[in-house]
């Protein structure tokens, strides 16, 4: 989170579109909502969503087979595709020779690989971490990424909550997302916390 993925996936298909290339643009769980690819910087892009049924080389095959063109992919949000559509992709770029590009985080809010990024990681040709660093409150470069719930940090839930965390009889929770340093991710110690400890008083000298 806060590295610019996005921004940089829609930098790649401008880049590849401006000189003649024909591709394709993928997304799930978009924070602007289905079959939209957005960057907090507030650049958008019309995108395909993906299903957990979706199948990447039916959907490639049958363009070609129909006449259609596609010389790339940009895959955002790529961590929350499953094992069997990362494989597909890589089936794509071995048979066909079209070129993918997959973007996403490795870790989830419990600093535990999602499925998909894993296996990303296990057929990916090549890696490239980012060069924009995301920041924890404290300054240092940002490692992990923690949910919260109505401000208090969470490490147990549903990995992927879009919206607001709902329980019986109660009102939705505030869900809301921070990148954190190892250490301040394992302290669960989030910028708003941090600044309340801050402001507490300081306690007197005697009992």
């Amino acid at each position: 989170m806060d590295s610019g993925k996005s921004t940089l996936a829609l930098q790649t298909n401008h880049n590849h579109a401006a000189r003649g290339r024909i591709g394709r643009i993928f997304t799930t769980h978009d924070r602007s909502g289905a079959a939209l690819l957005s960057s907090r910087l507030g650049l958008t892009h019309e995108a395909l969503e993906v299903a957990p049924d979706f199948d990447f080389w039916k959907y490639v095959v049958d363009t070609l087979t129909q006449g259609g063109r596609i010389d790339y992919l940009i895959c955002d949000e790529a961590q929350f595709y499953t094992p069997a559509q990362i494989e597909q992709l890589a089936k794509v770029v071995d048979e066909l020779q079209i070129d993918v590009f997959a973007f996403g985080i490795l870790t989830d809010f419990r600093s535990l690989l999602f499925p998909g990024s894993a296996r990303l990681v296990e057929l990916a040709d090549r890696m490239n971490v980012l060069q924009v660093e995301a920041l924890c409150w404290c300054g240092k470069r940002a490692t992990h990424n923690a949910r919260t719930e109505n401000g208090a940090m969470v490490t147990e839930g549903d990995v992927v909550v879009v919206g607001d965390v709902e329980a019986v009889d109660t009102d939705p929770a505030e869900v809301a997302y921070e990148v954190l340093c190892r250490q301040h991710h394992r302290r669960n110690l989030t910028a708003a916390r941090a600044k309340a400890v801050a402001l507490a008083p300081e306690p007197l000298p005697f009992g």
